[in-house]
């Protein structure tokens, strides 16, 4: 046998369990619906009030005293809209659940895609063999002449976007756009670039200045909405671990 030293236990001192503070108790567990009620809010009340769960009931209570009275931002990521959460974003802003939207340049493009083309998502590891990633043309081309005329006319990037998308003929993905919905609503809508990191910077049209001076615009714009935050308003951060919160937090 090895001789390593052992920790000796038998000097612990141990506490009553009656004495120990305890985050769990049988008040705070799940439990089943009533089976005659299949609501939402049903489910949603037979969580339990621990950890995720209780943290969602605290969003949606901070959400509910902010309607009316303050703003409630939601800043996304691409994923957000990829994942096809987009019409739910929208059916919010209908609510006034939501008062203005900023997107990192990744969730622009999946709308504007979904807007445009009916489609968006490339398989990326499949572009990456053969070169094609990132490459479509449309996309780029589209979206670059959208910022291009954004930065002549004073227009901030969602503006932008929105404005180019509302003058396209052939809209296959209208109803399900936020950049869209936002301007239909009058819901303000920002796009805050991250130079090199989208699709839209590779291509030939792609205007440095015109990126820039449209997603600063943007960032000023955004700024202009926190002051109603004051006394109640709400924050969400959906699907943007990097570019968004660092936005915010400047």
């Amino acid at each position: 046998m090895t001789d390593y030293r052992e920790a000796d236990f038998s000097r612990l001192k141990t506490v009553p369990v009656a004495k120990r503070p305890n985050k769990v108790d049988p008040s705070l567990l799940a439990h089943a619906p009533r089976p005659a009620d299949r609501s939402f809010t049903a489910f949603v009340d037979a969580l339990p009030a621990i950890l995720a769960a209780q943290d969602l009931r605290f969003v949606v209570d901070q959400i509910v005293a902010a309607a009316d009275r303050r703003a409630i931002v939601a800043m996304l990521g691409g994923h957000v809209i990829k994942v096809g959460l987009g019409p739910l974003l929208i059916a919010l802003m209908r609510q006034r659940a939501i008062t203005a939207v900023a997107m990192n340049g990744s969730a622009a493009i999946h709308d504007f895609e979904l807007a445009a083309y009916g489609g968006t998502s490339e398989d990326v590891a499949a572009g990456l063999g053969d070169g094609t990633f990132g490459m479509a043309e449309e996309t780029g081309r589209e979206m670059n002449a959208a910022l291009a005329h954004g930065a002549k006319t004073q227009q901030g990037a969602g503006e932008a976007l929105a404005e180019y998308l509302r003058t396209r003929k052939d809209l296959p993905g209208r109803d399900v756009s936020v950049l869209l919905a936002c301007a239909e609503l009058d819901v303000p809508v920002t796009v805050h670039a991250a130079i090199g990191a989208e699709i839209l910077h590779q291509h030939p049209t792609a205007d440095g200045a015109a990126i820039g001076a449209t997603s600063h615009r943007d960032f000023k714009r955004l700024a202009g909405v926190l002051p109603d935050l004051d006394d109640g308003g709400v924050v969400l951060n959906l699907g943007s671990a990097v570019v968004m919160p660092e936005v915010f937090l400047k």
